[in-house]
């Protein structure tokens, strides 16, 4: 479960200044806005809303906030009434007699109101607990005004006092929370689905795209807080369909460009702060996304500067990855250059990580083409090798399934990857995952929204909308149902439970792969729209 989690500490970098100050160039103006909150609420239990997940009941009317006087061991919680990205300030004051010892007070963010239930101490997963969002601080001297000096991802505020004295109480007064994303909410296109429910989920995915919006795409505000490879192309997919705010994903692929090792790898994400840095972390799929992101980019700006800048450090990702290709056509993927495809290790991914190959190889030599690379040829070439090869050995004709050689496994990722890279004829695509779905539904294993869009792209391939819609809908929406602002990094509907990292308290709540659904439906499902 953890192999995203790599320590490479003999890789020698190459930073290209030329690309990475053309990043710099397209580095987006944060906008900022004050948020008050709508209510002071309690968290109840609520049965309908399963993993743990209870009710945010309004308790009082946020304009009686200072006369809530609070002592040990007391707490109240504020709602913002949506998820928002920033910092919080407040007023805070004693009440009684003279303040004769400090006051010790402990603030928790919370995305979703089962974080404000769950208890911190008892976390014990393999991410690191400074993630969890709630700071402990002491004042000396009251009134005083607090301002918090991180940036907090959340719709939750608890305040609790840890300690006052017997002789005073605390008044909270002006709390203030200025949310911060590059774009707003004014840059969308000015229409509305006619299918309601779709329309409910295009909305939270806009908020989480929004959110997730800031220096750079980020994979998750509350945490990570930096450029994936495989989050910027589903983001770039949606803002492509939103917002449009094509310099993000401009400054996103030149980062990317711009900092690979000394063979020419790209990592698969890149640390912002405090200086441009690119992780140690590889992902076999993470680096042909690169490929994939810049064409669909160029399709989108037909930017021909940045296509002769970034070819290049495409180029190099396609014959890496060709190194692990045989003759025969066979990908043979290493242990040191894992491909990721879900957080689920569930199944196994070779099958799916040979689609992946011939996805981002038919898109590669697209460019190739423009480009009027020599080698075009070759491409094509080793391109028809990996077709054939999947064709050949990994297609049970039998079942008109796709297999995983090696043991002869038949899961959904396989199908899917397959389906998307297109090798087979329109007709034979609806036939596999229509066995796919007798077989293999409902789906169980799929740890992610990230899977779950591919998984309706594919139907949305093979032609087969009434089951893309049903799946966006049984998916996403039931996130909604459970009470869902944004939408959220992993998700398993038949265990809401699931984390990657060994307890919910960890994952993030508002993250970029999972907000693909304006993309699928604006693309290849919109069938009526109201302006």
């Amino acid at each position: 479960m953890t192999f995203t989690y790599q320590i490479n500490d003999d890789v020698v970098w190459n930073k290209d200044k030329k690309l990475l100050d053309k990043a710099d160039r397209n580095k987006p103006e944060i906008l900022k806005s004050k948020i008050q909150p709508v209510a002071i609420v309690e968290i109840l239990p609520d049965e309908k809303k399963i993993n743990g997940y209870k009710s945010a009941v309004t308790k009082t009317k946020i304009q009686h906030l200072p006369q809530v006087l609070l002592k040990r061991d007391d707490s109240i919680i504020l709602d913002l009434g949506d998820h928002y990205v920033g910092t919080f300030a407040i007023d805070i004051q004693s009440i009684g007699s003279p303040m004769d010892a400090p006051l010790f007070l402990k603030v928790k963010f919370a995305e979703v109101a089962a974080e404000i239930a769950a208890d911190s101490a008892a976390y014990d997963g393999w991410l690191s607990r400074s993630w969890i969002q709630e700071e402990y601080i002491h004042f000396d001297v009251l009134p005083t005004t607090l301002k918090m000096p991180r940036r907090y991802s959340c719709r939750f505020i608890e305040l609790s006092v840890v300690d006052t004295s017997p002789k005073w109480q605390v008044s909270f007064q002006n709390p203030v929370f200025t949310a911060e994303s590059s774009v707003t909410m004014e840059q969308l296109p000015k229409d509305t689905l006619a299918d309601a429910e779709l329309e409910a989920i295009c909305n939270v995915s806009v908020k989480t795209l929004m959110d997730c919006m800031q220096d750079v795409f980020e994979d998750g505000p509350k945490r990570d807080r930096r450029l994936w490879l495989g989050d910027l192309r589903l983001q770039a997919l949606a803002d492509y369909y939103t917002f449009n705010d094509v310099r993000l994903i401009k400054r996103g692929l030149y980062l990317f460009g711009g900092m690979t090792t000394s063979e020419g790898k790209i990592p698969a994400n890149v640390f912002i702060t405090p200086q441009l840095t690119p992780d140690d972390t590889f992902l076999f799929d993470y680096s042909l996304f690169f490929v994939t992101t810049l064409f669909d980019y160029i399709q989108h700006t037909n930017d021909v500067e940045v296509l002769e800048d970034l070819y290049p450090v495409a180029k190099k990702q396609i014959d890496l990855a060709l190194l692990l290709v045989t003759e025969q056509g066979k990908l043979c993927l290493q242990d040191e250059w894992p491909v990721f495809i879900d957080w689920s290790n569930d199944f196994k991914k070779n099958t799916a990580g040979h689609g992946v190959m011939i996805y981002a190889l038919k898109r590669f030599v697209e460019l190739a083409k423009r480009q009027e690379d020599v080698q075009l040829q070759f491409y094509q070439e080793k391109l028809a090798q990996l077709v054939a090869y999947a064709k050949d050995y990994l297609f049970d004709a039998t079942k008109n399934l796709f297999i995983v050689a090696e043991n002869e496994e038949i899961n959904i990722v396989s199908q899917v990857w397959m389906i998307l890279s297109e090798i087979m004829p329109p007709e034979m695509n609806k036939k596999i995952l229509e066995n796919t779905v007798k077989t293999l539904f409902p789906i169980e294993g799929i740890a992610t929204p990230y899977t779950y869009h591919h998984v309706v792209e594919a139907f949305c391939i093979a032609g087969m909308k009434k089951e893309a819609v049903t799946l966006i809908k049984d998916y996403w929406g039931k996130m909604i149902d459970m009470g869902a602002d944004t939408f959220w990094e992993a998700f398993k509907p038949e265990d809401p439970n699931f984390s990657p990292y060994g307890s919910p308290i960890v994952n993030s709540y508002c993250h970029a792969w999972s907000c693909t659904p304006p993309y699928l439906i604006r693309k290849y499902l919109l069938t009526k729209i109201n302006k």
